[in-house]
């Protein structure tokens, strides 16, 4: 009761600010209609009253249905995801749906209700003249100041009612309205966010954290020129697997490839959604607090890529998704970065089974497989494909353990086995690399843990004939790094990798992971652990002890990756 309390006190400055935003026009309305008795303002009111009923309903219930699955308040970034309504819905059930929508409209009917009553009521008491106007527009003074926050030099902002070491109890104070309207507000002048520091210091900073192009280090392959499946496992944190976390009746088969291959062992995730993750792995780029770069084609058509470094060098190259792969601009962004065919749920044959998300994993991977064991030997070849059935609302053919959860990667863990299985009785596994890597982590609902190191851990395995021997990679690293460590074991330049680094190489001399969230970043060195939200300016994770170097690091890599973003 007392966490209750403390929210809506500390949240109370926010609402009054978005209460003065929504007093304007009312009070200016009714100043009108009493210097001009014949102005309709009742009936000027009520589509207003609507208006607000609408947005109060809306945003407020969407807030608090998403907020579960997305783990940060509702701001522009729902936008990213609208324009395939469909993909976005199918993360959750019909009754969740249906739920949402009749909450929608019993609050919204209520509020408009109240407001066009209340109106009804007061109006006849209205006294008509210049005079009586005064007060409203007197008014109008206090009311600027609830929307400013106060007389201090700080305007309100969503940080201001940060106070606990809780982050859903932070969050539980913002209110939603006024999250989502102030980061519509933000410019997208990407070079001046994160300004921490001045150029020399920046430089000072980072000039050691992304060692220069080296293609010599440790061999791993067989090969020069393998062929190439790249895995990429939804949701797939570390933490569901037995070998790097502690579910190991989850990944019985994972477990047992990555005693026969190469596993990284401490990789990270550089961010906590698909679309993010993606360019992460196959870019080489870093993540954003806020921007999906995705969904910025002007800047993810200037990306290198794995798919494009491999197709000048003869690879024939493709990309297989289950699901809808025009979800958040990503089949746009394959198509502009190499791969020269996605099969997606649209052309795969109808004959497969689907489910919310598409085609799950078990039929898609023998869909890959097919494709492989047809493949001719002539030139080597690179197919990625997605996952997609560990997603919320995790519905799997397959039913072995109790939790909906952990049974979904199990369908993961099996169906992947199972496709691995298949090609080692084939000629193509002598030159064949399987690299297997998770897009981001996952955070189960009701866990305030999303943000964490535990959660952005994820595995990176690469098996198949192609690999010369089995071992433990133990440099610390994260997903966007994979592209120049797999472009040098095949001795290609990733020169145009910015922020991708060779961890096999010699000069990967301060091995460290970066990682995003909304809004915050997560830091790790061989000293600790350092993960900062943006908004408040506290630590969320911080182990063994505060480090005013990992938290600067962090700071410089926020200007610096923006700085670049900028530029593109």
């Amino acid at each position: 009761m007392g966490d209750i309390f403390a929210v809506l006190y500390h949240g109370l400055s926010l609402d009054f600010s978005v209460l003065g935003y929504l007093l304007v026009i009312p009070l200016l309305t009714t100043a009108v209609s009493c210097f001009f008795c014949a102005f309709p303002a009742r009936r000027a009111l009520r589509p207003y009253h609507i208006l607000t009923a609408a947005l109060i309903s809306i945003v407020g219930i969407t807030d608090l249905r998403l907020y579960p699955f997305w783990g940060f308040k509702l701001d522009a970034s729902i936008f990213l995801y609208l324009d395939q309504p469909g993909e976005a819905f199918a993360s959750v059930s019909l009754p969740f749906i249906l739920l949402s929508i009749l909450l929608v409209l019993v609050i919204g009917l209520a509020v408009g209700f109240a407001l066009d009553r209340t109106t009804e009521k007061r109006w006849p008491e209205l006294r008509r003249g210049g005079l009586y106007a005064l007060p409203f527009v007197l008014l109008l003074g206090p009311t600027f100041l609830m929307i400013r926050g106060g007389v201090s030099q700080a305007t309100a902002n969503v940080g201001q009612v940060y106070f606990s070491d809780r982050q859903y109890l932070n969050h539980a104070a913002v209110n939603p309205l006024f999250s989502l309207f102030s980061s519509l507000g933000k410019a997208e002048d990407y070079g001046a966010e994160y300004n921490a520091f001045d150029e020399k210091t920046l430089g000072e900073l980072t000039k050691d954290l992304f060692p220069a192009e080296s293609l010599e280090g440790d061999t791993l392959l067989t090969t020069r020129r393998p062929n190439i499946v790249l895995l990429i496992l939804e949701s797939y944190g570390a933490r569901y697997t037995g070998v790097l976390g502690e579910k190991p009746e989850v990944s019985p088969h994972f477990d047992s490839l990555a005693r026969e291959g190469v596993l990284f062992s401490r990789c990270y995730a550089n961010s906590y959604r698909t679309d993010r993750g993606l360019i992460s792995i196959l870019s080489g780029y870093t993540s954003f607090p806020t921007h999906s770069v995705m969904k910025l084609p002007v800047k993810s058509r200037t990306l290198p890529s794995i798919a494009e470094s491999l197709r000048d060098a003869g690879y024939a190259t493709s990309f297989l998704y289950g699901g809808d792969a025009n979800f958040t601009g990503m089949k746009g962004y394959l198509l502009g970065s190499g791969y020269q065919q996605v099969t997606d749920d649209h052309t795969l044959p109808h004959s497969l089974p689907r489910t919310n998300w598409g085609v799950p994993d078990g039929p898609a991977l023998d869909v890959l497989y097919d494709e492989i064991v047809r493949m001719p030997s002539d030139r080597p070849w690179y197919k990625t494909m997605l996952t997609l059935s560990s997603h919320e609302p995790f519905d799997v053919p397959y039913k072995r353990l109790s939790s909906p959860v952990s049974n979904a990667f199990a369908y993961l863990d099996e169906s992947l086995g199972r496709f691995v299985a298949r090609l080692k009785a084939t000629p193509q596994w002598k030159d064949l690399l399987i690299i297997c890597v998770a897009d981001h982590g996952y955070s189960e609902l009701g866990s305030d843990d999303r943000n964490s190191t535990a959660v952005h851990h994820i595995p990176l395995l690469w098996i198949g004939g192609a690999v010369r021997s089995p071992r433990v990679v133990d440099a610390l690293m994260t997903q966007s790094d994979l592209s120049a460590t797999l472009l040098a074991q095949l001795g290609l330049s990733y020169r145009s990798f910015t922020f991708a680094r060779n961890v096999l190489a010699p000069n990967y001399t301060y091995p460290f992971a970066y990682y995003t969230f909304n809004d915050g970043f997560g830091f790790v060195d061989n000293t600790g652990v350092t993960v900062m939200d943006n908004v408040s300016g506290r630590g969320i994770e911080v182990t063994p002890a505060p480090s005013k170097r990992r938290t600067a690091l962090g700071r410089a890599l926020l200007q610096l990756t923006h700085d670049d973003l900028a530029r593109r």
